[in-house]
């Protein structure tokens, strides 16, 4: 993704007066879940806390989780789902849906939670005013995990994706389970081949499917649709999307049916205006009073995902859609039509011959925000930016957290809160931070730009205003 070698950490460009100033929540790589401030100042860190992600609550609480599941035996399965307050004190805590025994391991009660929860009083997890998650009761809505065999699906042993609720005391309310829905989905002949095939079979605990691999889930909450008589977009019915199948899918609360999607197909559907989602991350519906309302907010990661015919770029069949760069797209469920975007051109990059700068093929997010700005983590570079609604890029902040183990800076998920949700600390000072630029930006003992010599050659022309490149970009007379 031509990243230099050299580059700064934190906060690298700041506009206060047009931001959506506050804090913003991250879990920072192999560290524990952070707040930084607009300036990058590290307001607060709940050291070793996990997230997956991690959402700050009014007063200062923090969503996480005390560990994973040993990779030998799970994928991506967090051991529980904790309420921290700001002194470090577990408030509140669940992990018993189920039992589980690994051999060498201690036996144990597990959420198997991943992705995604969602706390009662707001739908989506992040700020939205007059939707306060509820900090000392209310029931939580889980993304979790459940192994188990589905023949009409594969003989192989699947990862299989669930979502329960429970009560604050931890009583199971509700489940659905994914594997029970396959043929909602809509998948061609040619993806039923290789899904039973290889159901993105994953090494661990003897090989599981990982097949539909659901990477966000949240309540759609009062919004005009339902307003109108459309029972689809029932405020308790719940949005949630397949990285690997790329779909968006709409559960009936009451039933457990699907009753809305797109995908896993955009060429000859009604979701061809849409172009290819691909893999994509945090499809959720902006919740009512936010600008947007309505309207499915989604990062489009690109990369490699979904199931089908065989290519040169997929051997077998597994991951046969294929980009190399990310969108983030706003669009109506209704009509299916963009209503924003951010893809490379709006970025300011050349398109497509320097649209992997904006690429991040796995992990990532979008927020709405109040002042109609979107909140945007590119996971994948540890790099979250604040952009407007005509694009102007007002903020950029770069993980200076690299793991350890996993040699990346990598974000999953980032969360803007107002600065009055954590009253245990003085809002910082905001210090404006103009974009550098990076023509004469210079490591102490480089040599500044401009020739120490300097010659005109006689005889030649001017140079191009539009390049021709080697394939067709967005800067090319079409005509």
């Amino acid at each position: 993704m031509t990243y230099p070698s050299i580059y700064p950490t934190g906060t690298t460009i700041y506009n206060p007066n047009k931001c959506f100033n506050g804090y913003t929540v991250f879990q920072a790589k192999e560290l524990g879940a952070l707040v930084i401030d607009m300036n990058g100042g590290e307001a607060k860190l709940w050291k070793g806390l996990h997230g997956f992600p991690n959402k700050v609550l009014k007063g200062g609480y923090v969503i996480g989780h005390t560990g994973e599941r040993s990779t030998k035996y799970g994928m991506q399965d967090l051991r529980d789902l904790v309420q921290v307050d700001w002194d470090g004190n577990v408030v509140w805590k669940f992990n018993e849906y189920e039992y589980i025994e690994d051999p060498g391991e201690e036996a144990q009660w597990m959420a198997r939670v991943h992705h995604d929860f969602q706390r009662e009083g707001n739908p989506v997890g992040y700020y939205v005013p007059g939707m306060e998650a509820k900090t000392d009761q209310g029931n939580t809505m889980i993304l979790g995990h459940k192994n188990l065999v589905c023949p009409h699906i594969s003989d192989k042993n699947l990862l299989d994706d669930t979502i329960y609720e429970i009560t604050w005391d931890g009583d199971i309310l509700w489940e659905w389970v994914c594997s029970e829905h396959f043929d909602s989905f809509g998948f061609r002949e040619d993806a039923k081949n290789i899904l039973s095939r290889d159901p993105n079979m994953r090494p661990c605990g003897g090989g599981m499917g990982d097949w539909m691999h659901i990477n966000s889930m949240s309540l759609l909450g009062p919004n005009k649709w339902h307003d109108e008589g459309d029972e689809r977009f029932h405020p308790d019915n719940i949005i949630a999307d397949g990285r690997e199948t790329n779909i968006i899918f709409i559960i009936s609360k009451k039933t457990g049916e699907v009753v809305w999607k797109v995908g896993p197909y955009y060429d000859y559907t009604p979701e061809k205006n849409l172009g290819w989602i691909i893999g994509q991350h945090h499809a959720h519906m902006v919740p009512r009073g936010l600008p947007g309302e309505g309207n499915i907010l989604v990062y489009d990661n690109g990369g490699w995902a979904g199931y089908g015919a065989c290519h040169p770029g997929s051997l077998t069949g597994t991951k046969n859609v294929l980009r190399d760069y990310s969108r983030v797209l706003e669009f109506d469920p209704i009509t299916l039509k963009i209503v924003w975007q951010l893809t490379p051109q709006e970025a300011g990059l050349v398109h497509p011959t320097d649209s992997n700068r904006f690429y991040s093929p796995f992990i990532s997010s979008a927020q709405r925000l109040p002042n109609g700005n979107t909140l945007i983590s590119e996971g994948s570079g540890g790099r979250i930016i604040e952009v407007t609604a005509d694009h102007e890029l007002v903020w950029e902040y770069i993980s200076p957290y690299w793991g350890k183990n996993f040699k990346m800076n990598m974000v999953y998920r980032a969360y803007r809160f107002p600065y009055e949700w954590i009253h245990q600390v003085e809002p910082p000072k905001e210090i404006e931070i103009k974009p550098v630029d990076v023509t004469c930006f210079r490591m102490p003992g480089a040599s500044p730009k401009g020739p120490r010599s300097e010659v005109t050659i006689e005889g030649t022309i001017p140079f191009q205003t539009s390049s021709a490149l080697c394939v067709i970009s967005d800067t090319d007379d079409k005509k």
